[in-house]
């Protein structure tokens, strides 16, 4: 590898690395020998990227970052897995993002257009979609699944196997330790509850009025009437014209393991 302007003369990068000369790489960054950038890729200082970790384009690392790091998992034994991160996302100060574990499938995924913000942290195996915001000390923990455009609120901590549905907002302090449904507003004042549509966030991604509606029926009956969870899913799937997103509520719903918040 050919060092560039662009590269601190106290970072260390191993042999093997692989950076292009078009990514910038702060003071006193440490990149591993399996690691892999993309294109345009900023490392502010004391970044350090580690492990099997395969990184995209145009993603920025702010300082004190632990990237790719070993699983926080007592029978991980050093096998090779690995962390993949796709494009144009903003990694903040302290993150860490673990790897993934042999059991758990080896592979820890964070998608594009992310923002993660200070302290939070990924544990191993988790699957983060495009354009979700992990706002300052969210904790995620092994196992997790956070669909595109959800919002984890600061110093969430989320349990593990626990998934978090498609363009829903959690906020923030609350403990998470059942699925969080597609498009919900879930909260902890006193206990942990889902407290209706997150209709702002749907309203600000373009969603009709239409859509809207029809989100904000299956809503009413999942969690205002007095149909229990099963009955109202039945009561959804005899309706006509569902639409994918309530299709997708209802699906994500039957799919649960550990049951949703409601």
């Amino acid at each position: 590898m050919t060092l560039s302007r662009m590269i601190h003369p106290t970072a260390i990068i191993e042999p093997g690395a692989k950076v292009p000369e078009s990514c910038s790489v702060g003071p006193y960054c440490h990149i591993g020998s399996e690691v892999e950038l993309g294109e345009n890729c900023e490392l502010m200082s004391h970044v350090v990227i580690a492990g099997v970790t395969r990184i995209g384009s145009n993603n920025r690392f702010f300082s004190f970052g632990a990237i790719g790091s070993e699983p926080q998992d007592i029978t991980y034994k050093s096998e090779k897995t690995r962390l993949e991160i796709g494009n144009h996302n903003v990694i903040r100060e302290y993150v860490t993002l673990n790897r993934g574990t042999a059991k758990g499938g080896g592979i820890t995924r964070i998608g594009s257009h992310t923002l993660i913000m200070a302290y939070a942290h990924v544990g191993h195996d988790s699957v983060i979609g495009d354009r979700v915001m992990l706002v300052n000390g969210a904790t995620l923990a092994g196992h997790v699944t956070v669909e595109e455009w959800a919002v984890v609120g600061a110093l969430c901590p989320v349990h593990q196997f626990v998934r978090i549905g498609a363009h829903s907002y959690i906020g923030g302090g609350t403990v998470v330790t059942k699925d969080v449904m597609p498009f919900a507003k879930c909260v902890t004042p006193r206990h942990t509850k889902t407290y209706g549509l997150n209709a702002i966030g749907l309203e600000r991604r373009g969603f009709s009025k239409e859509r809207i509606r029809k989100i904000h029926h299956a809503y009413k009956l999942l969690l205002n009437s007095k149909l229990n969870t099963t009955q109202a899913l039945e009561k959804l799937k005899a309706e006509t014209d569902l639409g994918e997103d309530v299709t997708m509520l209802v699906k994500f719903i039957e799919d649960s393991e550990r049951g949703v918040i409601k």
